[in-house]
This record gives C-alpha cells, sequence and structure tokens, in this order.
C-alpha cells in the first residue's frame, strides 16, 4: 500500500479546531503542557481567521493519507509587520520521519519571500529539539532566548531568525 503525502492551504472547515486541538493533546502529552498553551494556539488561530484579507499571511495542513498531520502559519509580526513570523509547526508523532516539518518550514518560507518579507521571525522553546534541527537546517540563527514559567512549566523561549534575501539588486 502506496502513503499519500501532501502540504495544501489550511482552507478547509475543521482545519483550525484541528490546529488548536492537535496542538493542546501534542504538547500536553509529550512536554506536561497544560492548557494555557493551548488557550495561545486559540489565538493565534483566531487571529489568523480574523486577519485582513489574509495578505501578506497564509497556513498549511500536512496530509498523510488524507488526514491531517502537521500544519504552519505564516504571519506578519506583532511588532513589525514588515518582518514574517512562523507559527504553529507542528507535525503529529504518527507522521514523524517523513519530511513534514522540514517541507512545512520550506513551504512557510518560500511563502514569506514571494510576499516580499526581507526575513522571517520564529519563537520556540529549547526543549523541541526537532523543531530546532529543522529550524537550523533551514538558515535560521538562534537571536535571543530567555527562562520563562509558561504552560505550567519551566522553559527557554528562544527566538529565531532568517533573512529571505530579496530579489537581486538589479544594478548591482
Amino acid at each position: 500500500m502506496t502513503t499519500q503525502t501532501a502540504i495544501r492551504p489550511l482552507d478547509a472547515p475543521g482545519d483550525l479546531g484541528w490546529v488548536i486541538k492537535a496542538h493542546g493533546e501534542v504538547y500536553a502529552q509529550e512536554y506536561g503542557w497544560d492548557t494555557s498553551f493551548e488557550a495561545l494556539v486559540a489565538r493565534i488561530a483566531a487571529d489568523y481567521a480574523a486577519g485582513d484579507g489574509f495578505a501578506g499571511r497564509a497556513a498549511w495542513i500536512a496530509e498523510l493519507d488524507g488526514r491531517r498531520a502537521g500544519c504552519i502559519f505564516c504571519v506578519p509580526a506583532d511588532d513589525d509587520p514588515a518582518v514574517a513570523q512562523l507559527r504553529l509547526l507542528l507535525t503529529l508523532p504518527s507522521a514523524r520521519g517523513r519530511g513534514f516539518g522540514a517541507t512545512l518550514v520550506r513551504t512557510c518560507m518560500d511563502f514569506a519571500r514571494q510576499a516580499g518579507y526581507p526575513r522571517m521571525r520564529l519563537w520556540t522553546q529549547d526543549v523541541l529539539a526537532g523543531a530546532r534541527r529543522i529550524y537550523l537546517a533551514s538558515g535560521f540563527t538562534l537571536i535571543a532566548q530567555q527562562p520563562h514559567h509558561s504552560f505550567g512549566v519551566d522553559l527557554v523561549g528562544q527566538t529565531y531568525q532568517a533573512e529571505l534575501g530579496g530579489l537581486a539588486d538589479p544594478a548591482g
């Protein structure tokens, strides 16, 4: 039996609810995070859905045999709308090892480049080693980190950034 994989735009009924539910369940199971994390994901998803015409923003769902298996969002950064922000990268444990994470990040970065963003930023936690490997392999560099207590646990938040490179300078 052949396994079918796909990356599609987040645009089907139930996609946003799935993103919230999947994040809540996976992070509780794997890291012991409480429902305050799920609430944060719900706010991010709601802000995305309420976005003004979706200019400069997009989201994708990874599918494995026609079932949702992962997601990622690209939105303007809250503190600087000229910077793209990668948000809500997730691959379900049952779908890991198939390249979904790297493909989702590449899809997100390609969109940000085409939308004209000069750079992309993301905020993650140091315990998310698999995601960190993908970010580093995709050209992100660590620009800040700080310990904090969130989602019911002690964490070290990390901010990564990648230069997206614009169009070649026609004069140079």
